[in-house]
């Protein structure tokens, strides 16, 4: 199977890709990441692709990096969760752009520090710490943790662990992107939305149609990325970041705009040509 031939030669290139990322900075927020914030409710922006209107803070702990807003006591909400998954051989560093834009957008990411995601125990784990962290007065992140809106996403490996994660009670909805084929979708009862590359040799778009296929039995959403490789979606996530933000808002913070890309006989994604190679919705996601 191509997944099979090719993933040493993926794991090499997300493990160079780690390292070279690995030595930059912790970057300050973007002129428009540092503007006023807004509810996380509201809609950040309609161009999903661009950094929505909170400054970002990163912290890399033993297990977990964490993206979130930066003043989160200013903020004035609670902040909807994303567990990250890496893909084989990659840390939080090789998708850094694309989990700041994330943060950005209002959410609080936990990127569990792994190489070998395909489980989910890491990523799981960052609900814990989470939790445990709302719960402590003495934690910036007391009060501020919108634990009723988890969601599971990764890359590759780390796209089959965002469906593994699903499986736990408190994710709410999965975004595997290029996932590998370790994981099955019979078990999540959630909303998910698959993406895949046009020119994906690592994971073909008919791997990732197949789980689409499986997953009849919840609102299930396809979309493959016009021209893209399995590297598409490192940094700052490419033109994979908006659908995947435009989701996440969707389903975590109920924001209007974003719902109406997905749903609806005219929804804004449906007739996306330039973005999409192909893109499908079942029968559940157009009852949405």
């Amino acid at each position: 199977m191509p997944v099979a031939r090719t993933r040493p030669k993926l794991a090499g290139l997300l493990l160079s890709a780690a390292l070279a990322l690995s030595v930059l900075p912790v970057l300050p927020a973007t002129p428009a990441q540092a503007a006023t914030p807004a509810s996380a409710t509201e809609s950040a922006s309609a161009d999903w692709g661009s950094p929505g209107p909170y400054e970002v803070r990163v912290d890399i702990e033993a297990v977990h990096t964490f993206y979130y807003p930066a003043d989160l006591a200013a903020s004035g909400t609670r902040h909807p969760v994303v567990i990250w998954g890496n893909g084989t051989g990659a840390v939080p560093g090789v998708y850094s752009g694309l989990l700041r834009h994330l943060a950005s957008q209002g959410f609080i990411v936990a990127a569990a520090n792994t190489p070998t995601s395909n489980f989910a125990i890491t990523m799981r784990a960052g609900i814990d710490v989470l939790e445990r962290r709302d719960a402590d007065p003495g934690s910036r992140f007391h009060g501020k943790v919108d634990l009723d809106h988890i969601g599971a996403a990764g890359h590759s490996q780390g796209g089959a662990a965002a469906l593994n994660a699903a499986v736990d009670d408190r994710v709410d909805t999965a975004v595997p992107i290029q996932p590998g084929p370790l994981a099955s979708a019979d078990a999540m009862d959630e909303p998910v939305f698959y993406l895949a590359g046009q020119y994906d040799l690592t994971v073909p778009p008919v791997l990732v149609k197949a789980f689409y296929a499986d997953s009849d039995h919840v609102p299930a959403v396809y979309g493959e990325v016009r021209g893209a490789g399995h590297l598409g979606s490192i940094g700052d996530g490419g033109d994979f970041r908006a659908p995947v933000t435009a989701w996440l808002r969707y389903q975590l913070m109920g924001d209007a705009e974003a719902r109406a890309e997905f749903t609806g006989p005219g929804c804004g994604y449906c007739g996306d040509t330039e973005l999409w190679s192909d893109w499908r919705r079942n029968a559940k996601a157009q009852a949405l």
